[in-house]
This record gives C-alpha cells, sequence and structure tokens, in this order.
C-alpha cells in the first residue's frame, strides 16, 4: 500500500504542473480586482451549449487562486461546454497569529459568490455568447465545492440573511468535488488546519454564522447534487462528503455520491488523471 502522504504528494504535483491556460474572455462582477470572471469557449466552436461554472479550491486562502484550476476548465471546455472560471475574495495575505495564512474573509468570500452568480447570466451573454445561460451548472473543487453547494442553497438560508434569495436558482445542478460539505465533521477532522474555524471567525460567531454558509444545515434544496470524492484522499476526507449525504437523506434529499476508489483529493481537477474524466461526465449528464 502506498503512503498516503506521498501519494497525496505526487497526485498534487501533477495537478499543479499543467502549464495555465489563458481564458477566451474575461468581466469584472465587482471594484474589487478579485471579482473577475475568466470564460473559456467550447473549443470545437459549438453554440448554445451549457455554462459550467467552476470555483476553485485552497481552503479559502490567499495563496491559492484560479490560476491552478484553468486546465481543468480547458478540458471542460475541450469536451464542448463554455466554462466560467470565478474569482473571489480569500484570507488576506497578512499571516495569522502562529503563522500561516488565514481561510477567507468574513462577509466578503460570501459576498463575491452571492454577486458573481447573479451577475453571471448577463456577463455570459455579453461574454460568451456561445454559452445557455438557461443550462447552468456549478462546480467546485474542496472549499470551491463548499462555496458551489452554498450558492445552490441560498433559497434556504435563513430568513434576514443577505445572501437569501426569494427562489431557487436556476441551476440545473451542482457537482460538488472532494467539497467541505459539512462543518462539524471537518471541524472534527481539522480540515486543512483548521480552515472552516479560520472562515467563519471569532468563536463566539461560529454557530450563527455556521447557520448561514454550512451546506450540510442548508437542506433540502430541491437542485440536482452529486458528490465526487477519492476515496484515499487526505486532505478533505471522505467522512465528509459521507457526513453531508446523510445529513441531505435525513432532510429527505437524495444527494448522489461517487466514491472513487485509489484517488486522493487532486486528480479530480488533473486533466491527466481518469478521474478528471469521471467528473467531466458527472457534470455533463447534469447539463446536457
Amino acid at each position: 500500500m502506498p503512503d498516503p502522504v506521498a501519494r497525496d504528494a505526487a497526485e498534487a504535483e501533477s495537478a499543479f504542473s499543467h502549464p495555465a491556460v489563458a481564458p477566451d474572455a474575461s468581466a469584472a462582477y465587482g471594484e474589487h480586482p478579485d471579482q473577475v470572471v475568466d470564460f473559456y469557449a467550447p473549443r470545437g466552436g459549438q453554440t448554445g451549449v451549457p455554462l459550467v461554472v467552476l470555483l476553485h479550491g485552497g481552503a479559502w486562502r490567499a495563496a491559492y487562486d484560479r490560476r491552478h484550476v484553468t486546465p481543468f476548465a480547458d478540458f471542460l471546455a475541450r469536451r464542448g461546454l463554455a466554462v466560467a472560471n470565478v474569482e473571489y475574495r480569500r484570507g488576506t495575505e497578512i499571516p495569522q497569529q502562529g503563522g500561516g495564512q488565514p481561510a477567507g474573509r468574513w462577509p466578503e468570500t460570501f459576498d463575491d459568490i452571492a454577486a458573481v452568480m447573479d451577475a453571471l447570466p448577463g456577463l455570459a451573454r455579453e461574454a460568451l455568447p456561445a454559452a445557455d445561460v438557461r443550462r447552468m451548472v456549478v462546480t467546485g473543487h474542496s472549499a470551491g465545492g463548499h462555496l458551489a453547494l452554498w450558492a445552490s442553497a441560498r433559497h434556504v438560508l435563513p430568513v434576514g440573511s443577505p445572501w437569501r434569495l426569494p427562489a431557487p436558482p436556476a441551476l440545473r445542478g451542482v457537482v460538488a468535488l472532494a467539497p467541505i460539505a459539512d462543518f462539524a465533521q471537518a471541524v472534527e477532522l481539522d480540515v486543512c488546519g483548521g480552515a472552516v474555524r479560520q472562515l467563519l471567525g471569532p468563536e463566539a460567531e461560529f454557530s450563527a454564522r455556521s447557520a448561514h454558509t454550512d451546506p450540510a444545515a442548508l437542506l433540502p434544496t430541491g437542485i440536482a447534487t452529486a458528490v465526487v470524492q477519492g476515496r484515499d484522499d487526505i486532505v478533505v476526507p471522505y467522512a465528509v462528503s459521507e457526513a453531508y449525504v446523510d445529513a441531505a437523506a435525513k432532510a429527505g434529499e437524495t444527494v448522489g455520491l461517487t466514491l472513487l476508489e485509489e484517488v486522493g483529493h487532486f486528480p479530480l481537477i488533473d486533466p491527466a488523471a481518469d478521474a478528471c474524466a469521471v467528473v467531466a461526465e458527472e457534470i455533463a449528464q447534469l447539463a446536457f
């Protein structure tokens, strides 16, 4: 049996080894430099194709931006999909006490996801005419998987939430890749070095903020939802996804869970990995 840490390192090296792929167009959805979305047209020149909204991961930390998923965006575009690769505000680059970058910004991270999801239909019509915004799927990896689930659940946010929608978002569905989908389980397992607690801020605010941001607390959504997870993931262990799927079942909703054997965290977004083709198929099944 291979060493899990060595395996994870090798998978990460492969996923990050691909050169960044420049977008076909970009658009701002706000005034901050991170409030930008890059568009990738389907490589075959097709029109009227589904739009995949891609939310990158990286524990909501500033060190990880949308560039590392541009090869994945291109991979989806080469399979006949239009792609919107979203940037959003993450933790500041100022180290926290004890070292390391903090995860996320409150409330800016969520402000940005809400703003870009609301703006995307109009932005895509202008910048990416090949996309059919009536057929939109949102996907995300790791912390981005959390944000994808959250974006599809804004209509069930607590009353009074600034991000709440009056009706379900116009989505074909959501495909969450190794998502940080259940905050209680993620905190228990100390996923990404305490990233969830950093995202939500002071201990006194944790419960109240979690009620507005924990996908496992925002169920049922009525939105078609699939989770793809590597069984050998040591970054976001599959127990986190299983906890979310169990919470959905208790709420009366079925969430599809695809557990990939001998797969860790990064092959899901690595065009060189077989797991990436599985992800693309899951997205296509909802989109087309």
